[in-house]
């Protein structure tokens, strides 16, 4: 049995230059949709042509080359990071939380690979 669950969606988060122009890329190229674009936080995040996989782009002046993030969500992030740290899973920082959209927290399997968990904060649409 699993520590924690996930639940069944999964996020391909990637570092960009351009949110808006590699947006545009993945739209002309493999036929993704816009979801949502959050100007204050940097980030497009679009329908992969995969049910309950979506590809997010962080927009960074820098972005490392080839870095890819596996985001899972999850219902309750802070119950799952500390049932991870208590078996001695390492996360990167304190949890992210970014006020009514979302909460996020880095950690790392055993070979160093980044992961990520978000939790959902925005309000269920009516």
């Amino acid at each position: 049995m699993a520590l924690i669950a996930v639940d069944q969606t999964i996020t391909i988060a990637m570092s960009v230059k351009d949110r808006h122009r590699s947006a545009d890329w993945y739209k002309e190229m493999l036929g993704f949709e816009t979801i949502f674009q959050i100007e204050e936080a940097g980030w497009s995040e679009l329908q992969t042509n995969t049910q309950n996989v979506t590809l997010g782009l962080g927009e960074h002046v820098q972005p490392a080359p080839g870095n890819c993030v596996p985001v899972f969500g999850i219902a309750d992030l802070d119950a799952a990071r500390a049932k991870l740290e208590g078996v001695g899973v390492r996360f990167d920082g304190p949890t992210e939380v970014i006020e009514g959209m979302v909460k996020l927290a880095t950690f790392f399997d055993p070979d160093g690979n980044a992961l990520m968990l978000a939790q959902n904060l925005m309000p269920a649409a009516a």
